[in-house]
């Protein structure tokens, strides 16, 4: 089964890792020390990472390196931008109620 973006990013444990690998890159051990589940469970949350291209892994001997590849969370960007326009304008709409408040 394929999966996409917003099914890595629906489950916090994910959101987690791909914050950590945002900042270096970490193999699975290293990834499982920060969490309190079993190195096979952080293992099934690289593996949809993995699955929905939001990891790059590098071989280096014995041990593989997983890093962050942002490019997928572009359609996530893609989506809520209509959402942004809109809470936007409302606390456009906000701001000015209030300095009419404020004046009065």
């Amino acid at each position: 089964m394929r999966r996409d973006v917003f099914q890595a990013i629906a489950d916090p444990t994910r959101r987690a890792i791909l914050t950590l690998l945002a900042v270096q890159a970490l193999t699975p051990n290293a990834l499982a020390e920060h969490f309190e589940v079993s190195r096979q469970a952080v293992s099934k949350h690289i593996k949809i990472l993995n699955e929905c291209e939001l990891l790059e892994k590098e071989q280096d001997g014995r041990e593989i390196y997983y890093r962050f590849d942002p490019l997928k969370m572009k359609a996530v960007d893609d989506w809520l931008q209509p959402f942004k326009q809109l809470w936007e304008s409302r606390f456009t709409q906000l701001d000015k109620l209030l300095d009419k408040l404020k004046s009065e």
